[in-house]
């Protein structure tokens, strides 16, 4: 996908129904997938920002499938959210159309564009400061499932196949420690060990899901902190962004996510193991604010299951890692030598630390889930 030219853009804001006269494009955030700008627009006495992305077509192969989903989701919630009272411009995004009534554009050179309305008066946090913030990301992600309970969710696409299914990430790795293509499999014995004494396990939430146990539902698949947008007078989560991994999937995913990403004490690429725990108040004020609201939707067999996919989800994130270094780092960026397995490493501790204190969370859901 080629870089975006500045002198470009400016022919991609007239495709949209934007309102106002145009000011200025600049680029946004710090994501790193798809391309991101804030564009400016002047109304009689007052500037209204939109936020126009291109999508990146390198890793979301099937763009036209990701917008249906996309589209179809946003609508969805925002029927739900003016159905219960609330503020459907501010608590869910909104797709700006083309000037054709589209929803996206796409270029000449093959690349899809779209905009969202700019929710005004929020701010993102890009790392967990306090059980309060993860308590209050933990009630967005819930209300997210909650809203979602009855939407279809066999009629989304797989944005990226197999995203979690834990079996396949094992195949992967067997493949990549077959291959041993940098001769890195004889350093790292103990890691290896650790996922194969693991490796029945990671059946575990497929299975149950394949027999009836565990319902389809819409999943985010990126439930990290940094998704949702933050009232900045309130300090609550008010709206979950990023939808581009929005596909069929298990609640558990959603949950184990943010418990793998939001309950260590450390960085995700920490060096200095002894740093790296497993928070288990961390995880109590997650469990809480998540079952507050989700625990109305989900099944008993989805709130016993919650432990599992933490530990599922951080142990799938470690064999993924794991197996990248084995292959030589060909998938996820590294900015130094061993980046992945430290990266590996830091998931392991932090299962292992989950299997010592399995008891400590499953009194916790059971607590909650009252």
């Amino acid at each position: 996908m080629k870089p975006v030219k500045n002198e470009f853009l400016p022919a991609i804001v007239k495709k949209f129904q934007f309102e106002g006269q145009y000011v200025g494009i600049l680029p946004y955030g710090s994501g790193h997938i798809n391309d991101t700008f804030s564009v400016f627009f002047q109304l009689e006495e007052r500037t209204r920002r939109y936020i126009l992305q291109r999508i990146n077509t390198n890793v979301f192969r099937k763009p036209a499938e990701l917008m249906e989903n996309v589209i179809g989701v946003t609508r969805y919630l925002h029927g739900a959210i003016a159905a219960a009272g609330g503020d459907p411009l501010r608590e869910t995004l909104n797709l700006v159309p083309t000037k054709d009534g589209a929803f996206y554009y796409v270029d000449e050179d093959g690349g899809y564009w779209r905009s969202y309305l700019f929710i005004e008066n929020t701010v993102t946090l890009q790392q967990t400061r306090s059980k309060e913030e993860f308590y209050n990301s933990a009630r967005s992600f819930g209300r997210f499932q909650m809203l979602l309970a009855d939407y279809p969710a066999a009629t989304l696409h797989e944005t990226i196949p197999l995203f979690h299914n834990t079996p396949n990430r094992i195949l992967q790795f067997k493949e990549s420690l077959a291959a041993d293509v940098k001769g890195r499999a004889a350093g790292v014995k103990e890691e290896i060990d650790f996922v194969l004494q693991r490796e029945e396990y990671t059946h575990l939430l497929v299975d149950m899901q394949e027999q009836g146990n565990l319902p389809l539902r819409v999943t985010h698949n990126d439930t990290k902190l940094n998704n949702v947008l933050i009232d900045s007078e309130t300090g609550k989560g008010i709206c979950v962004i990023d939808l581009d991994t929005v596909m069929p999937g298990l609640s558990l995913y959603d949950f184990g996510d943010s418990i793998r990403f939001g309950a260590s004490t450390a960085a995700e690429d920490e060096q200095d193991l002894s740093k790296v725990h497993f928070d288990i108040g961390l995880f109590e004020a997650y469990t809480r604010g998540f079952l507050e609201v989700a625990g109305k939707v989900l099944t008993n067999a989805e709130i016993q299951s919650l432990p599992d996919g933490a530990k599922m989800m951080t142990l799938e994130c470690g064999i993924r890692f794991l197996a990248d270094y084995l292959a030589g780092d060909t998938y996820f960026k590294i900015s130094r030598k061993g980046h992945n397995l430290d990266r590996a490493r830091t998931q392991f501790r932090l299962v292992e630390e989950m299997e010592q204190q399995w008891d400590i969370m499953a009194k916790i859901v059971g607590y909650y889930c009252k």
